[in-house]
């Protein structure tokens, strides 16, 4: 995937995606299930204010980390 193709599709690239949320404080805090909940809730108030475009780029996001962590899951069971 190209640069252009994460920000149109994240609104900003899968290494930011990794820093911002993946490996945040608030991350190894909480835990990467209550981190995805918070950016969905966000998802959901900005489509009430009419920010289709910037919700679903936040939907997708959520979608990534949880496919990072599922794969992740299966690399290990692999191991």
């Amino acid at each position: 995937m190209t640069y252009d193709q994460e920000i149109q599709m994240f609104g900003m690239t899968k290494e930011q995606i990794k820093k911002e949320y993946i490996q945040s404080f608030m991350s190894y805090h909480v835990g990467i299930e209550m981190q995805v909940i918070s950016i969905l809730s966000d998802a959901q108030h900005l489509m009430e204010f009419g920010q289709d475009d910037r919700a679903r780029k936040l939907m997708n996001v959520a979608k990534y980390i949880l496919s990072e962590q599922l794969d992740s899951k299966m690399q290990k069971k692999a191991a």
